[in-house]
């Protein structure tokens, strides 16, 4: 079913869009006092500043639709169907978490209808940008109607693997949508010292598709937005390159104190906080009270308490078990230490 212009949008669908806003915020915080206390395995990147690109852009998809998030996309996944119970367990590493301990981070996703999401995000940046073109164009060579959302930060949008991606997706009018998330640094690169031309939706002219720039602040815009590039997708008339403008509040990772940005930009942005500037929408619009608001926020608290003591509690993987779930199809076989067929060898040679 077609999602509604955004003017159109009913008032559960406006307090939907705050609680996937806030979940995503108030989940990290939760992984950022976990990151904390030694209990977050690797590292953790955090999208304060950002949840409105991931939340607007995903809720414009439809049931089918499939999508790869980056690592500042977690909000996306919540839009999507997947649960803070699997994320804590993921970012710690534990047995019960999507990808059973193997991986970390939001590196997991769903082959399934209800989700529509890949099975993994790879970590190189620009690599999903290729992926997501052939999945959405098998999906067309099947006779589906399916569109593919992707999203890449500024400094990503300027790797090969995104321009030789995104030119083929252009070319076969792949049904795809890119948000380029310009959030003004690469790790500490400010977008200036990474690319000539700071207008990444100008791109889009030179690929052959159409292009928007759009408030990504503004979950409402973002949502409209990719809105109309999916039924653009969907039409047949191939892919649309969205560029977010919006700004990083955490350095690259919880470890990185983001010494090399001013603080008089940090203060600027954070007057533009893409939460509250929502929650200011909806009270003055009439679309809720501050009680109504207040009890979503002390809703998620419960359900994050609950989630995160069962993450706490879960046991890590058995060693073994990484040996296991290796090949798709057929009996598991938990293979021979290398080590030990040499020995067995050099014993048979006497």
């Amino acid at each position: 079913m077609a999602k509604p212009p955004a003017n159109q949008l009913s008032r559960p669908q406006l307090v939907e869009l705050y609680h996937f806003l806030k979940l995503n915020r108030m989940v990290e915080e939760r992984l950022a006092n976990l990151y904390r206390q030694g209990k977050v395995v690797g590292g953790l990147y955090r999208s304060l500043g950002q949840e409105a690109c991931s939340v607007g852009a995903a809720y414009a998809l439809e049931a089918g639709d499939i999508f790869t998030p980056l690592i500042r996309n977690l909000g996306a996944i919540f839009v999507r169907g997947g649960q803070p119970r699997d994320v804590f367990c993921q970012y710690m590493a534990r047995a019960g978490g999507p990808t059973r301990g193997r991986d970390l981070n939001i590196h997991f996703g769903w082959l399934s209808e209800e989700h529509g999401s890949m099975p993994s995000v790879i970590a190189t940046l620009g690599e999903m940008v290729a992926i997501l073109a052939g999945a959405a164009i098998a999906e067309r060579m099947k006779g589906k109607t399916t569109v593919a959302l992707n999203w890449i930060g500024d400094g990503g949008a300027s790797t090969g693997s995104f321009h030789e991606g995104f030119n083929f997706a252009c070319v076969q009018k792949a049904p795809l949508v890119l948000v380029v998330e310009n959030n003004k640094y690469a790790y500490s690169t400010p977008t200036t010292w990474q690319t000539a031309n700071t207008r990444f939706v100008d791109r889009a002219k030179a690929y052959g598709c159409f292009g928007e720039q759009v408030d990504g602040n503004d979950v409402l815009a973002v949502y409209e937005a990719t809105r109309r590039a999916v039924e653009r997708a969907r039409s047949g008339d191939g892919p649309t390159l969205i560029e977010a403008d919006t700004m990083r509040m955490r350095g690259h990772a919880e470890h990185d104190d983001m010494s090399y940005v001013p603080r008089g930009l940090l203060e600027a942005w954070a007057r533009r906080d893409p939460i509250a500037l929502y929650e200011k929408r909806l009270l003055e619009g009439g679309h809720a009270v501050q009680s109504d608001l207040d009890a979503i926020v002390a809703m998620i608290d419960r359900q994050l308490d609950a989630d995160v003591a069962f993450a706490e509690a879960s046991p890590f993987p058995e060693a073994d078990s990484g040996l296991t779930g290796v090949y798709a199809g057929g009996a598991v076989r938990t293979p021979t230490p290398p080590l030990v067929v040499e020995w067995e060898a050099r014993k048979g040679r006497g």
